[in-house]
């Protein structure tokens, strides 16, 4: 592994890292949550029917899912420097081979592509996490302030694309935009001294070890846990806009309608920065618990009482959605070795990316069978955020993870 500074050395001296893992989440976030703008515009230009358009979402979402289970390792075993440098290359390439051609065939496969990239990158990214923080708690707060600058991502892209169009330019000049930056940070990381990555073990680091990890009721259990609020999270910027459609009302709620994706976003990432806050002050079983609670009365609400609460309240559970993934995914990570960061993070964005692949053709499916009424996609929703209400109950009460993440603070941070 990759060693320049010592484990456990105060947060200050990683500043070139962090920022640089920061920096990387924002840029992704620019492209993958760009989706839905690029799917309106693709649709018209290349004359694409709804199925084949949705592929620009799962073709990369079905792909960070592969790479996550099958390459998620790869950080454990090559180290997080040259794995996110790989990763980079990777990304930064597909990235710029947008510019190649026009046709569907090319965009679906440099899709996929990419999202195999990001989940080589992302996944040592975030075992990178574990070896810049010196406790699960902190590692949690970093975690959400990473997560913050995504959210920061995933507003500007979307923005990108419409200035782009608005000025007759192709949306394909995101691409190269994403390129240029993984020029930029794949050099600065090859010039950046890296933390060492702590190994309890001389056991060989492999595939089957990833896979063994489906087998530990902690790592399945946060996993699921994160499918259920991911699933919750993507029926909004996927389907809010076809529920709010046609809406007409009063001025403030007719631009709540219009704009309502877009508040999302900024209460998101608004809100991530502000869990770094929240979480030294807060327990965080009770955090997830009452912000899940939250959740599930905004979708509820939203599902049954129709679009004017809907034009509200869904926007407003972003604030709430914040931290959610960021902490949910650092106690599932953090609570492991080290030396299994790469393989555990690739496990959870495994089933991060299926359930972000499914829940939208299964949304659409159940509103066709009710007449395309997309107010019944969210009543299927709202069900899955009950379920995620019901586990985070059960996490108050039980704590389950609590033992492991203590012993992880004084065997893997020194603490």
């Amino acid at each position: 592994m990759e060693s320049q500074i010592k484990p456990g050395a105060p947060a200050g001296r990683y500043f070139a890292v962090t920022a640089l893992t920061y920096a990387m989440f924002f840029m992704f976030a620019m492209t993958t949550d760009a989706v839905g703008e690029i799917i309106k515009i693709a649709k018209g230009e290349m004359n694409l029917s709804n199925t084949q358009a949705s592929a620009f979402h799962w073709a990369t979402m079905t792909a960070i899912a592969l790479s996550g289970i099958f390459f998620g390792y790869f950080a454990d075993k090559f180290g997080r420097k040259k794995t996110i440098i790989a990763g980079l290359a990777i990304y930064g390439l597909a990235s710029a081979s947008f510019f190649m051609g026009t046709s569907f065939q090319l965009y679906f496969s440099l899709l996929f592509v990419s999202g195999l990239a990001i989940g080589i990158f992302k996944t040592a990214a975030l075992a990178l996490i574990s070896d810049i923080t010196t406790s699960t708690q902190e590692h949690t707060r970093t975690m959400n302030a990473l997560e913050g600058f995504f959210g920061i991502g995933a507003i500007v892209g979307p923005l990108i694309v419409i200035s782009l169009h608005n000025n007759g330019i192709s949306w394909t000049w995101l691409y190269l935009i994403a390129a240029a930056l993984c020029l930029i940070m794949i050099v600065w990381a090859a010039f950046t001294k890296y933390p060492e990555t702590k190994k309890t073990s001389d056991e060989p680091i492999n595939l089957g070890k990833s896979f063994a990890l489906m087998g530990n009721k902690y790592a399945i259990g946060f996993s699921m846990a994160i499918a259920l609020y991911v699933a919750a999270e993507v029926s909004i910027f996927v389907w809010l806009p076809t529920y709010l459609d046609g809406y007409s009302g009063a001025a403030l709620a007719s631009w709540m309608a219009t704009y309502a994706v877009m508040v999302f976003f900024v209460f998101r990432a608004a809100g991530r920065f502000l869990g770094v806050w929240i979480l030294k002050h807060f327990k965080w079983t009770t955090v997830m618990m009452v912000f899940s609670g939250i959740i599930f009365a905004c979708f509820a609400a939203s599902a049954f009482f129709g679009q004017t609460v809907a034009a509200f309240l869904m926007p407003l559970s972003g604030l709430f959605m914040s931290m959610m993934y960021p902490t949910l995914n650092s106690k599932g990570i953090s609570g492991f070795p080290k030396s299994q960061h790469g393989a555990v993070a690739g496990l959870i964005l495994f089933f991060t990316a299926v359930s972000a692949a499914a829940i939208a053709p299964l949304m659409g499916f159940v509103a066709d069978s009710f007449g395309g009424d997309m107010r019944y996609g969210f009543i299927l929703a709202t069900a899955l955020a009950g379920l995620l209400f019901v586990g985070m109950i059960y996490n108050f009460i039980k704590d389950p993870a609590e033992a492991a993440l203590a012993h992880a603070n004084q065997t893997e941070y020194d603490l």
